[in-house]
């Protein structure tokens, strides 16, 4: 019997925080570390759901939907609008994207992740969202439909959860307002590899300016790490190390002992294809991983985007693992 799929509703929180309980232990059990659960993990689920379901003022469009069958939930998949980071043209627009607390029970009916899938889209495409992302954790069977509907990997989240075991290299020093401008001619660089990429990364005119007037910010920023290898007046490289945040994990994760490395980019990395050397961008990381265990952090994710060999390839030397997949739908 085919699930009949509808939009969540307050009357569904109770059986959601079950579902989602269930659907945060299939992630722990693939990482325990990265994926810990809050000790308090139903309260966490039941406040966020209540706001997403309730809350006139909110940040970005959430969309809930949930699988029935017999009048008990056997699914779920969650999906919203992602706002595009300025730095970024976005001329389709906000994409939509399928967020990883997305789950099917085990009992539910054979079909009933295909239909979730289809209706998320659905939804996403009704509320605007001409662009289509999924993101995908654990679940042969999310998997297995994200690629029947042609999603193909756009950004890899790679993972340690031991951090701790390197010292901060030497040739690394902490980033001042003197090097802002060599960051942003970095960065610069960094985009245009993103373009030839994909041109999901389309820039906005406007990136350099935007992007150095958010560096001199976060040089006030108490939560993160700003590292930079070179001169000032000729930087090789620099690595932010920043708290993970919600957008990553769901909440029924504890992401206190977690960092996420996403701006970073060194000259070793300028052939995508290629890995020349390394050592470089190697200290850079490094240096963020120690930033990082300072901070009392066991774990961290690195965004690397899918379609850069000579990153993942260094990512991959320094012992990282794919832990999330963030596609996009060609066609």
């Amino acid at each position: 019997m085919a699930p009949t799929i509808r939009p969540a509703t307050t009357d569904d929180i109770a059986a959601l925080v079950d579902l989602l309980l269930q659907d945060a232990e299939a992630r722990r059990a693939v990482d325990p570390i990265l994926w810990k659960i809050d000790d308090d993990a139903p309260t966490q689920i039941e406040k966020a759901l209540t706001f997403a379901l309730t809350a006139e003022q909110q940040p970005f469009r959430q969309i809930w939907q949930v699988a029935e069958e017999a009048g008990a939930l056997t699914g779920v998949i969650h999906s919203m609008l992602l706002p595009v980071p300025p730095i970024y043209a976005g001329p389709l627009g906000d994409p939509g994207l399928i967020l990883p607390d997305s789950f099917a029970a085990p009992g539910a009916s054979n079909g009933t992740v295909d239909a979730l899938v289809a209706a998320a889209e659905k939804a996403l495409q009704d509320s605007g969202a001409r662009i289509l992302l999924s993101s995908y954790v654990t679940g042969q069977d999310w998997q297995d439909s994200f690629a029947r509907r042609n999603y193909a990997p756009l950004t890899l989240y790679l993972s340690r959860s031991d951090l701790g075991d390197t010292a901060p290299p030497a040739t690394v020093r902490p980033a001042t307002e003197a090097d802002v401008p060599g960051i942003v001619a970095r960065s610069a660089l960094h985009r245009k590899n993103l373009i030839q990429i994909d041109p999901f990364w389309e820039t906005h005119p406007e990136a350099d300016a935007r992007f150095g007037a958010w560096m001199t910010r976060s040089l006030s920023l108490l939560d993160r790490d700003m590292r930079v290898i070179g001169p000032a007046d000729d930087l090789d490289g620099y690595v932010i190390a920043q708290p993970a945040s919600r957008l990553h994990f769901p909440p029924a994760h504890d992401i206190t002992g977690t960092g996420v490395i996403d701006d970073f980019h060194h000259r070793d990395l300028t052939d995508i294809a290629t890995l020349d050397g390394g050592e470089g961008a190697a200290a850079l990381i490094h240096a963020a991983e120690a930033a990082l265990a300072r901070r009392g952090m066991g774990a961290d994710f690195v965004v690397c985007p899918a379609g850069w060999p000579s990153k993942i390839a260094l990512l991959e030397g320094l012992g990282y693992e794919t832990a999330m997949v963030w596609s996009i739908k060609r066609g």
